[in-house]
């Protein structure tokens, strides 16, 4: 049986340290080109899962059920992508307690003018690695989360 090295107390926790630091890194690309637009990454995945609704409005709950990482504080991420414009809010007559989140125009078109930087973005994160590799990867990382997926998670 191979040993670990000293600074690791199990496979599993090598495996975790390096998803982890891998995040890290990529992320540092991605949120200096958020930046660039005064927006977050979980804003942005935001405003792209509510573009793939358009023109259809979206309640908030299940809005947050589709983000990629958990939003603690929902209300004030909706907020701010309403204070600029990116977002509308509204609640139906019948309902009061439900909101239903429906993207703008300035939000459809600050997503088309982020694409091909995004897309850029992502070539530089992971452009090093072949298609098959990417493949190999999104599934094993697929197979690594699933046990831990709630069961309405549209990530399955």
């Amino acid at each position: 049986m191979k040993t670990l090295p000293a600074c690791f107390d199990s496979l599993e926790q090598e495996v975790f340290l390096n998803l982890w630091r891998t995040y890290d890194r990529l992320r540092a690309l991605e949120d200096e080109l958020f930046g660039q637009h005064d927006l977050t990454p979980q804003q942005y995945n935001t405003l792209r899962i509510l573009r793939g609704q358009h023109p259809e409005r979206i309640q908030t709950l299940d809005l947050a059920s589709r983000l990629v990482s958990r939003a603690p504080d929902i209300t004030r991420l909706l907020d701010k992508l309403e204070q600029r414009g990116l977002i509308e809010r509204d609640r139906p007559a019948d309902n009061r307690r439900v909101v239903r989140i429906g993207i703008t125009a300035a939000g459809l078109a600050l997503l088309q003018d982020l694409h091909e930087p995004l897309q850029s973005c992502h070539a530089r994160q992971l452009g090093h690695l072949s298609r098959r590799r990417l493949k190999e990867l999104a599934a094993l990382l697929q197979e690594a989360r699933q046990p831990h997926e709630e069961a309405a998670s549209s990530w399955h």
